[in-house]
């Protein structure tokens, strides 16, 4: 039986996820800020340990204590939005050390076992604003970038050890507390909006409101194709999950 740790999984994607692999026979190591039993199902295939991809001791407690994994899935992140003139470094700082540095340091710590065993599959969870631009999101489409290269450039070098990496690029899913959180984090990190940008902003949350309908990316469509990055050699590198993602893969 297999194993695969999933960082990320209170909520959305992550929490999807590790209830389809269990449902489909795998050992699920599910990891969590603050760990709660109740929100995946009871079984001895699964483990719910705490992790902080942003704290260095937090990430060597979690390889210690999770042993020998056969895929490592990075799903942790944090959104943001607000205009780039109001954002203070410190809080562009905090956004980076989540969505991309957390992302390598977690698969840094445990590269060194896929490679001796010369088999494993490492999965890293972007975003698709990586595809087109979007107003008030620079700075998280920036970490979903660098994430976004950094994969591509680590799956060369791992090739020589038989480790696959994956890209599953996600679109937006009103379904998840993902979006509500990002502007929250607005209010909270104190992203200002200055004066002369009051109109343009406002203007853009018109928008996004009129055209709320339209595709969208449910958990499951996630849940489904990090199920396929994980177990089918022949998939893309990058994939889309949801159909607006694919819809804006398909634009490219």
């Amino acid at each position: 039986m297999k194993t695969i740790l999933i960082t990320g999984c209170s909520s959305g994607f992550g929490l999807d996820t590790a209830r389809s692999f269990l449902e489909r026979g795998w050992k699920v190591i599910a990891t969590m800020r603050t760990p709660r039993e109740d929100v995946l199902p009871r079984s001895e295939h699964l483990r719910v340990l705490p992790l902080d991809v942003t704290q260095p001791h937090s990430i060597r407690e979690l390889v210690e204590s999770a042993g020998p994994i056969d895929v490592l899935v990075n799903n942790a992140g944090v959104g943001l939005m607000g205009v780039f003139e109001g954002t203070s470094m410190e809080t562009v700082r905090g956004i980076f050390e989540t969505n991309t540095f957390g992302v390598m340091a977690v698969t840094q710590a445990f590269l060194p076992g896929f490679r001796q065993r010369k088999a494993g599959v490492i999965v890293n969870v972007s975003s698709g604003t990586t595809f087109k631009p979007l107003p008030l999101l620079a700075v998280y489409t920036a970490s979903k970038a660098a994430l976004n290269a950094f994969t591509e450039s680590l799956a060369l070098e791992l090739q020589p050890f038989n480790v696959r990496v994956s890209l599953v690029i996600p679109g937006r899913s009103p379904e998840t507390p993902f979006g509500q959180n990002a502007q929250a984090r607005m209010q909270d990190q104190g992203v200002t909006v200055p004066e002369a940008y009051a109109g343009f902003v406002r203007g853009i949350f018109e928008q996004r409101t009129a055209h709320a309908s339209g595709p969208v990316t449910r958990s499951q469509d996630v849940a489904e194709v990090i199920w396929r990055a994980v177990n089918d050699p022949s998939a893309p590198l990058r994939l889309p999950a949801g159909a607006d993602a694919v819809a804006m893969a398909n634009q490219r």
